[in-house]
Order: C-alpha cells, then structure tokens, then sequence
C-alpha cells in the first residue's frame, strides 16, 4: 500500500515536471515567434533576433536537435553577450541564460562535455559562464569555469609548450584552437588567478606566430605539426599547404580579445599587439575590391575559390576592435567598414518577415581525421557551404557591434 501511494507520488512529480517544462518551452517558442524584426534595427539586432525566431532555444544553434555543449554557440551567444551589455534587451539574456542551464548540471558536470577528449574547442563556451557566475554567485558555475580551467591545466603540448588541437590531433596546433582557448584562458587566470598565467598564454601565440607564418606573404597557415609526420604537413616546416581565411580570422579574433585582459604594462602585451598589426598587414594586402576575403586566402581568382562570409566576418570585427582599442592604426576602421558593405550588399539576403540570411559560409574544414582531409587548395573550395553558418553569424554580430552599424 506504502509503495503503491509512493509510486503514484512519484508519477504525478514526474507528470507536473513535464508539464513546467513543455509550458516552458511552448512559452519560449511563442515568445520568439512573436519576434518582430523591424528595417531599422541595426544589424547586430536583426541578426540575433533572426537566429532566435529560427532556433527557439539557444542549443537548437546549429540545427542541433538536443543540448550539447559546442564551440559554435559559444561563439554566436559571445556576440550576443556582447549585444546585451549594449542593448539590454531581456531576451537576450534570456537565450543566452537557457543554453548554459540545458547543459551545466547541479554538480557543475558539463552535459555532453567529455575533459579527457581534450579537445580545445570544448572550452570557449566555458566564456559565457563568466558572466552568469558573478551574476548569481551559484556554484555550479564555478565548477563548471573549474572544470574547463582543468582541461587547460592537463591539455597535451607540443614539446615547445603549445596546446595541442585535440588528443586525436597529436602534436599539431590549428590556429583555430588559439580562439578556441586562449580567450577563456586569460579571462580566467586575470579572474581568479591574478593574471599569474598570462605568459602561458602568450606563449601559445608566440608558437603558432614562430612556426606557421609564411615569410613571403605574413600570413599563417591553417596547422602546424611539429612531429611534420602528418600526410599534410611540409616535411620541412610542418605546417598544412594552405592559407584558409577562417582559421585566419579565428586568429585574428583571439589576438584582439586576448588583449582586453592584458594590461599595457604586462611584458607580453606589447608583443601581441605587433603579431596583430603584422596579420592584419598581410591580411589587408588580399582584400578583394568587394570588401570581402576570398575562402583561399591568398588564391583570389583561381577557379572554384569565392568570396567567403565567416572569414570576412572574423577579419572586420579584429580590424575594427583592434582599432577602437588602439592597436591598430586607424585606417583598418575603414577597411572593416568596407568588409561590413561588403557583407551586407553582396552576402546579405533579407527574407519574408524581415529576417536575415547569411550567404557563402563554409559549413566546416579541418585537417587529417576521417573522411582523410588533406589541406589542398581543392578540398577547402569544395567544401560544402551553409547559409547563416553560426561561424559566419557570431563574427558578424561582433563585427556589426564595433562598427555601431
């Protein structure tokens, strides 16, 4: 009799839990169908609510079906923390609030994250819990920022002390993993460390800067193996065949975000800043008349290459913010001026209840793993595209956002 009235207990908790949360989510759904997306709204606005009226839920970034803790809603929902602190609507705090509580448990265990992967990009959405931990004071946040600062503390390195890309990639570093970490990682040591990393840190750029930029162009190559036993790396350099403007512009984007927790006065800072005016230097020289980078950095008018939406995306918002923070001259306000016209009159479409799609994004490339991909000029052209791709969404956020556009 005890048991049956417990079991009954327990179905009807189980029954009133599922209501709260399908009328939960019902009321977000209705919340962001009524999303209206004015003509006037700046672009950073129109872009943010566009993803939020196409993906209810903040995880469904990506077309995900179900929570998972991934880089790439990191970086969108960045851009709209970043929104937030300038145009605080209480949606966005909302969206960005619901992604980190589908994923970060009671015990401060991340749902989905896997620590002895050590995959590197599994630790830039640990930048959103920074916030919502000083915000609330709750824990569990605490341990979650604690959690991904131990992927670091543990994370393989090269002999020459650079974090590797992932523990599947052994020795390599991808200038995409110095986004992936580093921004977290200054952030975190300045937080609760009282900055005693910052030269780590540092010291991940000065080896990917050492070993994988080009002496003829300036620019850096996708990846760097210092074992030089991959199939794809130069016997002699190590590094991949080819220039990809989006691994460029998660390069580019680190500099310039490492840099607000660099204080004038650290050793490094001055450092950091002269390997961001030396890329954006190089950068500048490949700028189509369009305003935009072609997917092929340095390839512009080879058969098959094309104007690409992410990398011009990541390359205006560095040249912008490493502007407006006086890193770099002044005329790179201008140039991400016209990569941000580029973007808008040529890869900008506006759809039926005034939202806005993205165009020409790749969806994804990398090097070596399975399907084998080999870092040739064919294979990054030929990769598949995606319309609003979140690498090509999150940068414009930013972009649109320094550019006050």
């Amino acid at each position: 009799m005890i048991n049956n009235k417990k079991n009954i207990l327990v179905s009807v908790l189980l029954i009133c839990t599922m209501v709260f949360t399908n009328s939960k989510l019902i009321a977000q759904e209705q919340v962001n169908k009524d999303i209206v997306i004015a003509k006037n709204l700046k672009w950073s606005d129109k872009m943010t609510l566009t993803l939020m009226k196409r993906h209810p839920e903040a995880y469904m970034i990506d077309d995900s079906k179900t929570p998972k803790w991934d880089y790439v809603h990191g970086l969108v929902l960045h851009g709209i923390e970043e929104l937030y602190k300038k145009n605080p609507d209480p949606r966005y705090k909302a969206y960005v609030r619901g992604y980190v509580d589908a994923l970060v448990q009671e015990d401060g265990t991340i749902n989905t994250y896997e620590l002895d992967k050590y995959n590197i990009d599994l630790v830039v959405p640990g930048r959103l819990l920074f916030d919502v931990y000083a915000t609330t004071k709750e824990e569990k946040y605490l341990k979650a920022l604690q959690l991904l600062r131990k992927q670091l503390s543990e994370q393989p390195r090269t002999k020459s002390g650079g974090f590797w890309h992932k523990q599947i990639y052994p020795n390599q570093m991808w200038l995409d993993g110095l986004y992936m970490g580093e921004p977290f990682y200054a952030q975190y040591t300045v937080t609760f460390e009282d900055g005693k990393n910052l030269d780590d840190v540092a010291k991940q750029f000065e080896q990917i800067q050492l070993h994988a930029t080009d002496p003829k162009t300036g620019l850096l190559y996708h990846g760097w193996d210092e074992s030089k036993e991959m199939p794809w790396a130069n016997k002699e350099t190590g590094n991949s065949p080819n220039f990809w403007s989006r691994a460029l512009g998660w390069y580019a984007m680190a500099l310039v975000d490492v840099l607000d927790y660099f204080p004038k006065e650290h050793p490094k800072q001055k450092e950091l800043v002269k390997y961001l005016n030396s890329v954006s230097a190089s950068l500048a020289k490949y700028q189509d008349q369009s305003g935009l980078w072609y997917q092929v950095t340095d390839k512009g008018g080879k058969e098959g290459n094309y104007l690409e939406a992410s990398g011009s995306s990541m390359f205006a918002y560095a040249f912008a913010k490493g502007a407006n923070k006086g890193y770099l001259p002044a005329k790179y306000k201008k140039l991400a001026n016209k990569a941000f016209d580029g973007l808008t009159q040529q890869l900008i479409k506006t759809d039926a209840d005034g939202g806005i799609t993205l165009t020409q994004a790749c969806q994804v490339a990398g090097l070596g793993g399975k399907p084998y991909r080999d870092g040739s000029y064919d294979y990054y052209v030929n990769e598949k595209k995606k319309d609003n791709d979140p690498k090509a969404t999150g940068p414009f956020i930013l972009a649109a956002l320094e550019l006050n556009r």
